[in-house]
C-alpha cells in the first residue's frame, strides 16, 4: 500500500528554515549530489523557492539568473533574499548563497503578475515519439541526482560514442511522480548533461558557470500538467576555448512552451 502521507524528497532537498526576515537556512541533500557537489538544478530551485518562501514575494517567477561563482560543498548554506524593487505588476529580487560566509552561488530573479493580453506562440515542440513508445532509460547509477527522474530519451542518450551533434530530447518527470510546480520546473530546466560529453562521446571536467531560465508556464498550466511528462530539447550553438552555450526548451504534455533556458558552461579536454 502507498503511504500518501510520505514527503516527496524533492521537498525534502528544498526544506528552508527562516532565520530571520529573507535569510534561510538550508542543507545540501545527498540524493541530489551530481559527480562534483549538488545537482545544479536543484540549487537554482532553491533560489526559487526562498523567494516562494517570503512573506513580501510578488506573483510568479518570469525569470531567473543563477551564478554559480564557486563550489557548493556538503552541508548547511544560508540564502539571503532581497526584493530590490517592487513595481505595480512585477518585483526584482537579488540573492546570494553562502557558506561560511563565503558567497558559492549568486542569482536574480524577476516575478510577476501575469494578466490577459494578445498571446501567440511562433516556437514548436519537436517531433518525438510519446513516452508510451520510448523506453526508460538515462545517466550511470553513481549519479545520484538522476536516480530521482524518469528520463525517456528519443536523441542524445549519454553514450561513448563521438557525435557531430549536440542535439538532445528526453521526456522527464519527477520519480516518484510528483505534481509540477515551479520549483520542479526549474529544476527540469537544468535536467541535461554536459553537451560536450555528447560531442566528445567521453566525460571531460566540465561545469554550469551560469543559468537564466524564462518562464512562460502560469500556476494554471501547471496545475493542467500535473505529473505528466515534461518534453526536454537542447543543443548548443559552438565551443570554443573552454567554454560553450546551451539553450534548451521544456514543453508541456499539452504541447505548450513552459519554460526556455540558456547557460554558459565551461570544459577542459
Amino acid at each position: 500500500m502507498t503511504d500518501t502521507t510520505a514527503r516527496h524528497p524533492f521537498d525534502d532537498a528544498l526544506e528552508l528554515e527562516t532565520l530571520s526576515p529573507g535569510l534561510y537556512l538550508g542543507r545540501t541533500s545527498a540524493p541530489y549530489n551530481n559527480m562534483v557537489g549538488p545537482f545544479g538544478g536543484l540549487t537554482a530551485a532553491t533560489f526559487l523557492r526562498a523567494i516562494e518562501r517570503h512573506p513580501d514575494h510578488l506573483g510568479d517567477p518570469v525569470s531567473l539568473t543563477i551564478n554559480f561563482a564557486g563550489p557548493v560543498t556538503e552541508g548547511e548554506f544560508e540564502i539571503s533574499t532581497r526584493a530590490v524593487r517592487t513595481n505595480r505588476s512585477n518585483q526584482h529580487w537579488y540573492l546570494e548563497l553562502s557558506q561560511d560566509g563565503v558567497v558559492a552561488t549568486t542569482a536574480t530573479a524577476v516575478f510577476g503578475t501575469r494578466r490577459e493580453t494578445w498571446n501567440d506562440a511562433e516556437a514548436s515542440p519537436p517531433s518525438v515519439p510519446a513516452p508510451s513508445e520510448v523506453k526508460a532509460g538515462g545517466f550511470p547509477d553513481f549519479i545520484a541526482w538522476a536516480r530521482n527522474y524518469e528520463m525517456r530519451f528519443t536523441a542524445g542518450a549519454l553514450n561513448e560514442e563521438e557525435s557531430a551533434d549536440s542535439t538532445i530530447s528526453l521526456w522527464v518527470r519527477d520519480f516518484p511522480s510528483r505534481a509540477l510546480d515551479f520549483a520542479s520546473l526549474t529544476s527540469m530546466c537544468d535536467i541535461f548533461y554536459p553537451r560536450i560529453f555528447q560531442r566528445r562521446g567521453k566525460y571531460v571536467p566540465a561545469g554550469t558557470i551560469s543559468l537564466t531560465i524564462h518562464y512562460f508556464a502560469t500556476s494554471e498550466d501547471l496545475a493542467k500538467q500535473s505529473d505528466s511528462y515534461v518534453l526536454a530539447h537542447a543543443h548548443s550553438r559552438r565551443f570554443n576555448r573552454g567554454y560553450f552555450d546551451q539553450s534548451a526548451e521544456l514543453w508541456g504534455s499539452d504541447e505548450s512552451l513552459l519554460a526556455t533556458s540558456h547557460q554558459v558552461v565551461y570544459y577542459k579536454d
